[in-house]
């Protein structure tokens, strides 16, 4: 594909901006198209792995993110009972080391200013914002920048409407699993929390991840619970009732962390759910990526790691291919098996993560047999995937 053939990307969070910057490093230009009138990051805390901070490098983005991001030292498994540490997975300076790239934790909102302002520096970058793409998408876009785009990439997130373009498109479906993120000030941390760890507290049908926040001075947590599902999403102090459920799911943990749950602010509440296997293109000038192809759980922290994984993939296919349908196969091929692989292990994440009864007890003991060291290497294929390397 000439790099003079215009794209355009639906959407502007950590997919979309990831995307335009990676078709500008490759001579694309890009018009950028956001339905908000301004972009305010929803959510809270984020893990980069380093998978996804290894392109984030490539883009020259590593000196913004160490300004405000953490790398931790560790990853640490404790019963969230009980309180028993497990195990934990070295990171930090191990990190750089065995996957060549870092290992941090911020806030999202953090992330996508970082990637904002490089759009916004980069001369092949036009942002749109107050554009709402609906219908055709390809025409929409034509009738905004005057000429038909070439390419039509759909970063739209879960709920995309670019998806539904796209004959034999997967569908969204709850996953039975409902997630609280909120956020802890330093001062009502308890000692069982490190700035220097990323612990996951595991427990029946129930887990709370917690790591630091350079931006708040304190911690990001996120609990995941069984549960139904729901439209709404609840913030603050808004519903009583989604209060009870969620510190129902944890009654029978340690004290010590009902209480941090307790103190947490900036409580959201909402549903998880996934996107079906299915079309990711049409075969001519539209293709997806992130969560609008393949939204997975966030049991393996992968959802962002995934997106930019894909932009980095696609804007390569684009520059190699002689046209579109070629560089969406290549693409496909590329990152199907991936997506794949990454959905199995959030899948096991979860069966481990919420054990109960002979299978935790199992668990337990598996965990502290493989040790550190191993638990790494059971990593590699994830943390030090390179697909510049498999090109």
């Amino acid at each position: 594909m000439q790099n003079a053939d215009p794209v355009a990307v639906v959407g502007a969070g950590i997919a979309g901006l990831t995307m335009a910057l990676c078709l500008a490093r490759q001579g694309f230009s890009t018009d950028i198209f956001e339905q908000a009138d301004a972009l305010d990051e929803v959510g809270a805390g984020l893990q980069l792995s380093p998978n996804a901070s290894r392109i984030l490098t490539d883009l020259g983005l590593l000196p913004a993110l160490q300004d405000v991001w953490s790398e931790p030292d560790s990853i640490a498994l404790v019963d969230g009972r009980t309180l028993r540490p497990l195990t934990d997975v070295p990171a930090g300076a191990n990190a750089r080391s065995r996957w060549a790239a870092p290992y941090g934790v911020l806030h999202r909102a953090s992330l996508q200013k970082i990637l904002l302002r490089a759009v916004r520096s980069e001369p092949l970058c036009r942002l749109h914002l107050g554009k709402r793409v609906e219908g055709d998408p390809v025409a929409a876009v034509a009738a905004v920048i005057g000429r038909r785009p070439k390419v039509v990439i759909g970063a739209d997130g879960i709920w995309s409407q670019t998806r539904a373009s796209i004959d034999g498109a997967g569908g969204v479906r709850f996953s039975g699993n409902i997630a609280w993120r909120l956020l802890l000030p330093g001062v009502e941390a308890s000692t069982r929390l490190s700035a220097s760890r990323v612990t996951a507290f595991l427990g029946p049908n129930a887990h709370l991840v917690a790591y630091p926040l350079r931006e708040i001075d304190g911690f990001n947590l996120v609990a995941i619970i069984g549960g139904k599902p729901t439209a709404a999403a609840w913030i603050g102090q808004d519903s009583e009732e989604r209060r009870r459920e969620f510190a129902a799911a944890f009654e029978n943990w340690h004290r010590d962390l009902r209480s941090m749950i307790e103190n947490a602010v900036s409580a959201t509440y909402w549903p998880l759910c996934t996107v079906d296997e299915g079309a990711w293109h049409n075969g001519r000038d539209l293709v997806l990526i992130g969560d609008a192809a393949h939204a997975m759980t966030p049991f393996a922290a992968q959802g962002a790691a995934m997106a930019i994984e894909d932009a980095s993939e696609l804007a390569h296919c684009l520059a190699t291919c002689a046209d579109p349908p070629a560089a969406f196969g290549r693409y496909e091929h590329a990152r199907r098996a991936r997506i794949a692989r990454v959905r199995n292990r959030a899948a096991f994440n979860r069966f481990a993560y919420h054990a109960r009864g002979p299978v935790r007890v199992a668990r337990n003991l598996v965990l502290a047999l493989k040790g550190p060291e191993a638990l790494a290497a059971d990593l590699d294929w994830l943390y030090g995937y390179d697909g510049s390397e498999r090109r």
